[in-house]
């Protein structure tokens, strides 16, 4: 038997443990529907496109190719890597591929289900659990090539390679925290998918994935302050040479990540009904 749900006037936020088991029960409910929408989202996915898993793979070697091209033609100078450059690149461009997924993530899913949201009273932490699921399966598709980039050029690798899992999260979770503060407004307002290409566009060159972190200058300071970077940053190092160059700010970005995740996370719920008498009306 279904547990009865009483809606009332009175904001939630007056009673906040009884709002926060209410959030607990419905991230617990939402397991199943969340792989049944990941599952259909990911075949939908991979079905409907001719070169298939081909697209997880693609992107990171244009962009290596690329840039190893203008860096060996002195189109510009990238300074020192720790990885041969190519794998540099490739490797740096799947973790900032898998940031941008969990970001438009829950924007996508939200808008996408407008009409079910009308129509249908679920928990909506179904849609973004399926969707930080379908970021983790695209990179398990990365990992090959990341996998396959070690061996070709023979990167040595440390025991610290088994903590990469931890920033990865850390790198996810921050990019689903911002796109689930985006989300509301995603699902009244198109502007907000338009704009997040650009601005990912820009965040991309803040972010040390063709380059090396910058020592001095006002850049070096942008891209510093960017959180992505100690976050893309150490999982790199963990992966490879197992020395943290940022632990501090490694640390401060992941705990600031998981306070605003949650945060957002009952401004979501709070905002969500008001969306759907907006988008319904």
């Amino acid at each position: 038997m279904l547990p009865e749900i009483v809606y009332q006037p009175e904001s939630t936020l007056r009673h906040p443990i009884q709002l926060f088991k209410l959030m607990w029960r419905d991230l617990l409910a939402s397991r199943e529907l969340a792989w049944r929408l990941m599952v259909r989202d990911i075949s939908a996915q991979y079905r409907q496109s001719f070169l298939g898993i081909a697209w997880a793979f693609l992107p990171p070697i244009i962009m290596a190719t690329s840039f190893t091209l203008a860096n060996e033609a002195k189109v510009f100078n990238v300074g020192v890597t720790d990885l041969p450059y190519p794998a540099y690149v490739m490797f740096s461009t799947a973790l900032w591929q898998t940031f941008v997924e969990a970001l438009n993530g829950p924007v996508q899913a939200v808008s996408a289900a407008r009409p079910m949201l009308a129509r249908v009273n679920f928990p909506r932490e179904a849609l973004i659990l399926a969707k930080v699921g379908e970021v983790f399966f695209n990179f398990a598709i990365k990992l090959i090539l990341i996998v396959g980039l070690f061996i070709w050029f023979r990167i040595p690798t440390n025991w610290t390679v088994i903590l990469t899992p931890v920033p990865l999260i850390h790198l996810v979770l921050l990019g689903t925290f911002i796109g689930i503060l985006l989300a509301p407004l995603g699902v009244l307002y198109q502007d907000v998918s338009k704009a997040l290409s650009l601005i990912t566009g820009f965040w991309l060159f803040l972010t040390p994935v063709i380059y090396p972190i910058p020592k001095s200058g006002t850049f070096g300071w942008l891209v510093n302050f960017n959180p992505v970077t100690p976050l893309l940053v150490t999982t790199r190092e963990l992966a490879t040479t197992g020395i943290i160059s940022n632990p501090h700010g490694f640390w401060l970005v992941s705990v600031m990540t998981l306070a605003a995740l949650f945060i957002t996370w009952v401004g979501f719920r709070l905002a969500m009904p008001f969306v759907v008498e907006r988008v319904s009306s």
